[in-house]
């Protein structure tokens, strides 16, 4: 490897983790209390919000797992893909579950999505066991951000990925340790910036490469199918819905809508100031996502134009889905290398830092103090202890995905299908019928938790549905039926409980007119 080009990729990474490591120092303060470590004191403006979602939302799981399968499945009608989760995964979970979760999750002082269905539906229980379930279903899917990690460092540094791994775990846990969720959301307002100008330069670059937009759209259309469903067709992975137009809207569905389950990403709307934040960071969020997940999967829909290059199959001819993008990324000059090298560590330190976090709040404040409380001291003392234990935590949670992300079960898409499926499946519907719908119904959120959980379980031992991105789409569905229908016929929660608890959303709030008209306001005299 040339000595230069080392360097440059090494100052790079250099000069990211030590911007990094700062600001967890300077966000220290924040995180000396319960509420300030999970939740940065629910303080986080517009813009610290909106791109914690968004970078908390994609990875490399997104950017070397997800855009190099499916871009070699799909062809250019992946980006449909990175339109639906802007659309859905952004836009739609800011407008629907937005206002009401900063609003319900803060009258009931609840501070992880677990605690909130404890708190609900008045059950302990419920409580316990969707502790156990994030806590369990996290780790695959940290573990996938390894493993694209991994691959990506290997191209670029020809060095064991093994280390890459340790190390990126280990800034992670110091950053977040120091500042918890302020450190969290302020690293993720930076490495937004990155990501966006990233992919961008990076589309560019490889397009280019390739003699340009047309040129690589021309020589795409004549690429030859090995999917089924596209034999006589001509041109299939440049077309509007591409060669399998069923499977790619499992991928959105999964894609998009999972993010509306997933308690490292709902917990961000638990954190938000005020109105005008939640306003701002629906727009901010939806334009982010659409330039960084339609940009990934833009880029991913010209995979099959390396479909030459032997680094891209296995020995049995088959394709390894996640050497593609670094396979496309090779040619690049080493400057944009290095910002490749950041944009993706961005990407995934980011969503690292948010699933660590969530891990460990979520075993402490509702595992640990709910099945064994221990004696009654005094607030400052417990603070003291939660913090110690989730800091512990987090530590742990990162040793346990790293050992399994050193010798991983499966490739990435796989690992982040079964996770998304399992957490969403059993928790987007019980959380937003909860929010929305005073009839929901505590066995309803049961038969939810077991229906997802199980179906994710059983379909990895058997398999019958092929594809665990397909199989975890039917689960987010399949809970959304099921809470409405199981409430009907199941034991309300009693009327003056249920009552109480949505009272916070008809409380009277004085805002400034530029952000709402008065009705029958006085005619001017």
């Amino acid at each position: 490897m040339d000595v230069t080009s080392l360097v440059i990729k090494i100052i790079f990474v250099l000069v990211f983790f030590a911007v990094m490591i700062v600001i967890g120092i300077l966000t220290r303060k924040k995180a000396n209390s319960v509420e300030g470590f999970v939740l940065g004191g629910r303080s986080a403006g517009p813009w610290l919000t909106a791109f914690g979602f968004g970078t908390s939302y994609f990875s490399a799981v997104v950017f070397i797992g997800y855009a190099g399968q499916f871009g070699w499945k799909y062809g250019v009608s992946s980006t449909w893909i990175g339109i639906g989760n802007a659309v859905i995964g952004s836009l739609l979970a800011w407008i629907v579950l937005g206002r009401r979760t900063r609003v319900m999750t803060k009258h009931l002082n609840s501070k992880t999505m677990p605690e909130f269905f404890g708190k609900r539906f008045d059950s302990k229980a419920l409580r316990i066991v969707a502790a156990l379930i994030s806590f369990v279903f996290l780790i695959p899917y940290t573990s996938s951000v390894y493993n694209g990690l991994s691959r990506l460092f290997n191209m670029a540094f020809n060095i064991d990925y093994k280390i890459c791994i340790i190390v990126m775990a280990a800034l992670t846990c110091v950053y977040v340790i120091l500042g918890g969720y302020m450190a969290t959301v302020v690293n993720d307002f930076v490495q937004g910036i990155i990501m966006l100008f990233g992919i961008s330069a990076v589309i560019f670059a490889v397009l280019q490469n390739n003699g340009g937009f047309i040129s690589a759209l021309t020589t795409l259309s004549q690429s030859p199918s090995d999917i089924p469903v596209t034999e006589g067709m001509q041109g299939a992975f440049t077309s509007f819905f591409g060669p399998d137009p069923l499977n790619l809207l499992g991928v959105i569905v999964l894609t998009s809508l999972g993010t509306w389950g997933l308690p490292q990403m709902v917990g961000k709307f638990y954190a938000i100031k005020d109105e005008k934040s939640i306003k701002a960071g629906t727009v901010i969020s939806t334009v982010f996502a659409f330039i960084v997940a339609g940009g990934c999967y833009f880029l991913g829909g010209f995979a099959r134009l390396y479909s030459g290059n032997p680094e891209i199959y296995k020995e049995d001819g088959s394709v390894m889905f996640d050497s593609i993008i670094p396979t496309m990324l090779k040619s690049l000059p080493d400057i944009l290398i290095g910002i490749v090298i950041v944009l993706v560590l961005s990407a995934s330190m980011s969503t690292l830092s948010s699933l660590v976090l969530t891990s460990s709040s979520t075993v402490t404040l509702d595992l640990i103090d709910q099945i064994k409380p221990g004696k009654e001291v005094d607030k400052a003392k417990k603070e003291k202890t939660q913090l110690i234990t989730m800091r512990l935590l987090l530590v742990f949670f990162i040793i346990v995905s790293v050992l399994l992300s050193l010798n991983p079960p499966t490739f990435i898409a796989q690992l982040m299908g079964y996770s998304w499926g399992a957490l969403a499946g059993a928790f987007l519907a019980p959380f937003l019928w909860g929010l929305y719908r005073k009839k929901t119904t505590k066995l309803s959120v049961w038969v939810c938790f077991i229906a997802g959980v199980g179906f994710t379980v059983a379909n990895m031992i058997f398999k019958f549905i092929a594809s665990p991105i397909n199989a975890g789409a039917v689960t987010m569905v399949a809970g959304l039926i099921i809470v409405p229908v199981v409430s009907l016929i199941t034991p309300k929660l009693s009327s003056e409980k249920v009552d109480g608890i949505f009272a916070c959303y008809d409380e009277k709030v004085t805002i400034e007119k530029k952000y709402s008209l008065p009705e029958n306001a006085p005619e001017d005299e």
